[in-house]
């Protein structure tokens, strides 16, 4: 698990990140959002002790990075997002350096630097100098040694940069996987990579929170209100729908079609089909608006 809590990083007059807390739990894929210079790489660099906070902590399975940064490193698998290798290394020799680091010796780290060369597909590739790698099989030596002693809190900096979309396919499934049993944060830019594959999203903004909720959620609390379409067969009256707990305003459309606006977060489809029953009202067609995570993203961060 990881915990951070009123985090603060500044730079002389400027705060990268500005008080900022959430947690992440074992078995959640954490969604880390944010447009460039928001605060993502210098939170993420803080909670693997390569920065330290200018106020509050980050907990990792119980440690604080400041207090016991070896332990947390010990349970900590990190792609940062410079990707930072040894070109003149051959790919299992570097991943059995990285692992020797993390202590492990003979026999299994040799076998546990061939299994990680088949989990992340390197195989065609693991014979070569690190160098003579294009940058996405880089990539996959980067998250390779991220892996490679086994931890369970991983933190990824945009980990797909510069995959194919074969590759990128190959890498999202790894981390589904991975998230069953690890607790894994990552950040990206490819905001349909955040739908697929995360239950929850943080987005910060200019060093400040400014959502941390189910993915699912994030178009209501965005939009600050659910919106509901809804089709009947003849025109109605607004005033029993305005009478509901939740609705806040109605507004007719072309034809019979109205659009309810409600609180957000909840859900009015329900009420609105019973109270339909109750007037005689022919119901054609209901359905709640959803913003895409594009949409939300823009909202946010404006």
């Amino acid at each position: 698990m990881v915990e951070v809590q009123q985090l603060t990083k500044t730079f002389g007059a400027q705060a990268a990140v500005n008080n900022i807390s959430f947690t992440a739990g074992k078995g959640e894929i954490l969604g880390f959002l944010g447009p460039n210079g928001a605060g993502k790489s210098t939170t993420m660099k803080i909670a693997t002790g390569y920065l330290p906070p200018s106020a509050g902590t980050v907990v990792v399975d119980g440690y604080d990075v400041q207090m016991a940064p070896l332990e947390v490193r010990r349970r900590v698998g990190y792609l940062p997002e410079h990707n930072p290798l040894y070109l003149d290394m051959y790919v299992h020799e570097y991943l059995e350096f990285i692992g020797s680091v993390h202590g492990l010796k003979g026999s299994h780290l040799r076998q546990r630097a061939s299994q990680m060369v088949d989990r992340v597909g390197l195989g065609r590739e693991q014979n070569k100098q690190i160098g003579a790698l294009s940058k996405g099989y880089r990539q996959r030596v980067g998250l390779a040694q991220a892996l490679i002693h086994d931890p369970g809190v991983l933190i990824l900096d945009e980990p797909t940069t510069g995959l194919d979309p074969n590759q990128i396919g190959e890498i999202r499934t790894l981390i589904r996987e991975l998230g069953q049993d690890k607790t894994v944060i990552f950040s990206t830019h490819i905001l349909p990579e955040v739908a697929a594959l995360c239950s929850r999203a943080v987005i910060i903004n200019r060093g400040q929170l400014v959502a941390d909720s189910p993915v699912s959620e994030l178009g209501a609390k965005a939009a600050g209100e659910t919106i509901i379409r809804a089709e009947f067969e003849q025109p109605i009256t607004i005033e029993p729908l305005l009478a509901l707990p939740g609705i806040n305003r109605v507004e007719q459309e072309s034809g019979n079609t109205y659009r309810i606006r409600a609180a957000a977060g909840s859900d009015q489809r329900g009420a609105i089909s019973r109270l339909a029953a109750q007037q005689g009202w022919v119901l054609l067609g209901l359905r709640q608006e959803e913003q895409s995570l594009e949409q939300v993203f823009q909202t946010l961060t404006k």
